[in-house]
């Protein structure tokens, strides 16, 4: 079939998506498309995504550095691995070197305050300095999983043997946070090669640690030079343009929301296998067996930031409506004040009638992005809209829905929410078993949900999290490591030369 280079596109013309829809191109995409760019047509949505020559080619630059680098890496030592590990952590500990970083991550937090943006993510502090240091070596003493076998499989005359191998390229896309940056260079220890690309409010020091930390430890541990590649471009365009790459081998999305999710349906549909929660949110659960102090407790520790664990959507049984709502009032007021500032409640349209009509009658100032806003503190929400996630700054926001019983909130999770943290509870073992067989979640706990990280619960840097929104993962769990990162080889050990079949 004859195939013809994509220059232009004109005004209204039917683009095919999913197999029976078309999308019309608008006349502001058919101006701006010029030679050299590409159309990306999101097939679950229609979404017609314009990339730019110039991210296009960075994008593509940077994953041929990868992949040139990854052919590489199985000639490298796991002793030259180690030494990059603790190369680049010795480089980050050193003020000198770490000097020309965080004056990269003050212009960066300046330029994003000018735009109008949250900077909560984006101070490289001494704590996050510290993390990244503490992580790497972590990384540098793990144990490689390079060539170890995990079966051998005897025949007469001949045997074989599972062996694991690093993965590939593996791509990520990160919010901006310069500490992920450093954790992703985990896959390193397996024998993979990264590329990625952050947000761009945090490039500038992304570009400060590669220059004066990544960079030189490479070299000096004898590792290829494309073995960690920065997409160095300010434009969203360049992460599409590299998840849709499909030399990766696996792309990694960090964070969530609808871009996260754009990412990931630009990669799946590219043949990438793919790592990423689209919608983050906990959901709290009160037991039938609900200690009512324990319960505070748990809301109380799952809202001190806002990140992909922090509880979402509590839900109450209608038999502990007495106890345990005063409770979880209390208990968010307090988050809010911990914080200083106010608690934004949203509430089930059918559970109003149990939540003191003060909170929908009184306006406070909530924190958002752009500053205070005076809002009502309370608001109703329909039932369609459980699984939303509150992307608030300072302000915990969280839904509250009083149920019928515990399989009612069931229900409620597995239909509505994005189907990725759910706790329960209850001083019943019982009840907690029948939880843990009935919800369809990759995590589950018995209190609060802000342990689901892998640093805090695996001891390990964690490079991403999965929740079930595109389905249940195959052969691995929900936290994505640098020892999650690997293929599985077959060897053949024939002993006997006669054999035929």
């Amino acid at each position: 079939m004859d195939s013809q280079e994509l220059t232009t596109l004109v005004e209204g013309a039917a683009i095919p998506w999913g197999g029976t829809k078309v999308t019309l191109v608008s006349a502001e995409l058919a101006s701006a498309f010029a030679p050299g760019d590409a159309l990306i047509v999101v097939q679950d949505s229609g979404e017609l995504i314009h990339v730019p020559a110039e991210p296009r080619l960075q994008a593509a630059d940077a994953v041929s550095s990868a992949v040139d680098a990854f052919s590489a890496m199985g000639a490298a030592t796991d002793e030259q691995i180690t030494d990059f590990f603790l190369r680049f952590a010795e480089a980050l500990a050193d003020d000198a070197t770490f000097a020309p970083i965080a004056q990269a991550n003050e212009a960066d937090i300046e330029a994003a305050k000018q735009r109008g943006r949250s900077v909560t993510r984006l101070v490289l502090d001494d704590s996050m300095r510290t993390g990244m240091i503490e992580g790497l070596r972590v990384w540098a003493n793990t144990p490689s999983g390079r060539g170890r076998v995990v079966e051998t499989i005897a025949h007469e005359g001949w045997h074989l043997e599972q062996v694991i191998d690093g993965l590939g390229v593996i791509g990520f896309v990160f919010e901006g946070r310069p500490n992920v940056f450093a954790d992703a260079t985990g896959v390193l220890r397996g024998g993979n090669t990264v590329v990625f690309r952050i947000g761009s409010d945090a490039l500038r020091t992304a570009e400060a640690i590669v220059e004066h930390a990544l960079n030189p430890s490479l070299a000096a541990s004898g590792l290829p030079s494309g073995a960690a590649s920065l997409v160095a471009s300010a434009s969203r365009a360049a992460g599409i343009a590299m998840m849709s790459d499909p030399r990766l081998s696996l792309a990694v999305a960090r964070g969530s929301g609808e871009a996260t999710a754009r990412l990931g349906a630009v990669a799946r549909q590219a043949g990438n296998a793919v790592s990423l929660h689209g919608t983050g949110g906990a959901w709290i659960v009160a037991g039938i067996g609900a200690d009512p102090v324990g319960f505070a407790a748990a809301v109380y520790h799952s809202l001190d930031r806002k990140v992909c664990n922090t509880l979402n959507t509590a839900c109450i049984p209608l038999s502990r409506v007495d106890d345990l709502v005063p409770v979880f009032l209390h208990a968010i007021e307090r988050a809010g004040q911990r914080r200083g500032t106010n608690t934004k409640l949203h509430v089930l349209e059918s559970s109003a009638g149990r939540v003191p009509s003060e909170w929908f009658e009184r306006s406070v100032p909530i924190s958002r992005a752009g500053g205070l806003v005076d809002e009502p503190q309370g608001e109703l929400l329909s039932e369609e809209r459980l699984g939303e996630e509150w992307e608030w700054e300072d302000s915990p926001e969280v839904t509250l829905a009083i149920v019928d019983d515990v399989s009612s909130a069931v229900g409620l999770f597995n239909t509505y929410s994005p189907r990725f943290i759910a706790s329960m509870v209850s001083n019943d073992p019982e009840e907690h078993d029948w939880f843990f067989r009935a919800v369809d979640a990759p995590f589950v706990g018995t209190g609060f949900t802000r342990w689901v990280d892998g640093q805090y619960a695996l001891n390990q840097p964690e490079l991403g999290l999965s929740n079930w929104e595109a389905g249940r993962l195959f052969g691995r769990g929900g936290i994505l490591s640098g020892e999650s990162a690997y293929t599985v080889r077959t060897r053949a050990f024939q002993t006997n030369p006669d054999i035929g079949r």
